[in-house]
């Protein structure tokens, strides 16, 4: 063999962080070896897997094609080690990118359950939107993500979790609050605080509203959904929210959801992960614990 497990558990660490500096810290060995390491690796392989942007190094074509195959042997390798130690097999880290509006309204209650189910499964959250989540999944800085609507990412496998809805709201004090149904002329004529492009609820309601808008006055576009509800309780605009997440302003009485005929915002959230993803029992695990909590 012409290469080593360290030398391959080094390019993927270089990889995840985008630094010889930070891989080393991340597994606690000298910079110095690092770079030695991933220099011994390219030689022996005889093409060079990383280009540098700036600061940062950037996998290149050749590190793009190792990168899955790396994973899934550092992922055999990690299963040998828990088989022969006697040790669970669900038992590791799994690295988790999901929406905003997920990660506050579903993923703590799964998160709950699978550290009361599987306390030594670990999983690694971060937080962005759906198009953030796509591109961390694609690039392997996550085995996992969720996200709400579409994915076309033809590198991804996109499977169906649960429905959501989106709801179009005011304050309770708004004039429209009143009302029994509001129209595509009050919508146009009012003033909207909605969540930034690339949000997947902001693709949703783009998407909703082609074709029945003609324009829209969008005055401020945030990615904080506590932000967008305070300013819409205390003030005169509109927005499009998902239901989970007004359902306590509305019960408290500072949101009203407004009646709009034939505007659809429903949609899914999905799981995606890379079609080069070796198979994960942690993964599945995830999957299957959350659509059990679903139904």
């Amino acid at each position: 063999m012409k290469f080593s497990l360290k030398q391959i558990a080094i390019f993927d660490a270089i990889a995840d962080t985008g630094s010889v500096s930070a891989a080393a810290t991340q597994i606690a060995i000298s910079q110095s070896a690092a770079s030695m390491s991933l220099q011994q690796l390219e030689q022996q392989l005889g093409t060079k897997l990383f280009d540098r942007q700036g600061k940062k190094l950037v996998l290149n074509s050749w590190g793009l094609w190792l990168r899955p195959r790396a994973k899934a042997l550092l992922h055999d390798v990690q299963q040998i080690e828990l088989g022969l130690t006697g040790k669970d097999l669900l038992s590791g880290q799994l690295s988790l990118a999901a929406s905003q509006t997920v990660s506050e309204s579903l993923i703590p209650r799964l998160i709950s359950n699978l550290d009361a189910n599987f306390p030594k499964m670990q999983v690694e959250l971060s937080i962005h939107n759906s198009q953030q989540v796509i591109q961390d999944v694609r690039t392997f800085k996550v085995d996992l993500g969720i996200i709400e609507g579409r994915c076309d990412d033809s590198k991804l496998v996109q499977e169906q979790w649960c429905k959501d809805e989106l709801i179009i709201v005011a304050a309770s004090h708004h004039p429209f609050a009143s009302q029994g149904e509001v129209s595509y002329r009050q919508l146009e004529a009012s003033q909207w605080v909605l969540r930034e492009l690339g949000s997947g609820t902001r693709d949703v309601f783009d998407a909703a509203i082609s074709g029945k808008l003609e324009h829209l006055d969008v005055i401020k576009q945030y990615d904080h959904l506590p932000t967008l509800i305070a300013l819409v309780s205390s003030g005169a605009y509109l927005s499009c929210l998902p239901a989970r997440s007004c359902d306590f302003a509305i019960k408290q009485g500072q949101l009203k959801q407004l009646k709009v005929t034939g505007l659809d915002l429903t949609r899914h959230f999905s799981f995606i992960w890379h079609k080069d993803m070796a198979e994960d029992p942690l993964k599945d695990c995830l999957i299957k614990e959350a659509k059990r909590l679903a139904r």
